[in-house]
């Protein structure tokens, strides 16, 4: 792709570093943004610069949050002895949508997958660990993908706290093996939290 100026090719070329955009796409909305005016594309700066500055991560849920405590984990209305384990924020704002979960999150920030190099320390587990031996929960929800990575996280993290006195489920398989849970549809999803079972049976009846 040949480019008349520098400049554009530079800009082109980092939006096309974001996933799902290639360098067609990456120079339409970089044409885009020269045709508007110089301030819109400062607002735009500005607000992705304010973001990666002042983003945090919930110190309870490791969840993305404007502030030490993301909302969720400081609403009093929530059920904060029911605690759902998830992947990513992604999949949290997928069961939020849902309005069936009315308990907090965990957020692993990621599935084991030794394939990508990425094992159990690298990931927010110990917290959860505590969590759980702190006497202060009763049920855990596993809420990951049904993907291989994703049932290995489980098992994982089950037998970290298989010996502890609460429930332990995992949500409906409505969700198709090998989906993402983002990519659910909210009425699936929300049935799958309804109808979660106990996490024993994923595994013993294989």
């Amino acid at each position: 792709m040949e480019f008349s100026s520098k400049l554009i090719e530079k800009a082109v070329s980092e939006m096309s570093q974001l996933p799902g955009i290639g360098k067609r796409t990456a120079l339409r909305l970089v044409l885009h943004l020269l045709k508007q005016p110089k301030e819109q594309t400062g607002f735009l700066s500005q607000a992705l610069l304010n973001m990666r500055e002042d983003i945090k991560f919930c110190g309870s849920c490791h969840n993305i949050s404007d502030t030490e405590i993301c909302e969720i984990c400081a609403n009093p209305v929530r059920n904060h002895e029911t605690i759902c384990i998830v992947e990513d924020i992604r999949d949290v704002m997928a069961i939020e949508n849902t309005g069936q979960f009315k308990g907090i999150y965990h957020v692993l920030g990621g599935k084991i997958s030794p394939i990508e190099g990425v094992g159990p320390n690298q990931l927010n587990i110990s917290s959860l660990v505590a969590k759980v031996k702190s006497g202060n929960v009763t049920e855990i929800i596993f809420a990951l993908s049904s993907t291989m990575e994703g049932d290995t996280t489980n098992f994982y993290i089950y037998k970290q706290i298989a010996d502890s006195k609460i429930i332990i489920s995992t949500i409906a398989r409505g969700i198709s093996v090998g989906d993402e849970l983002e990519y659910a549809d909210e009425i699936t999803l929300g049935r799958s939290i309804l109808h979660r079972v106990p996490f024993e049976k994923t595994f013993k009846n294989n």
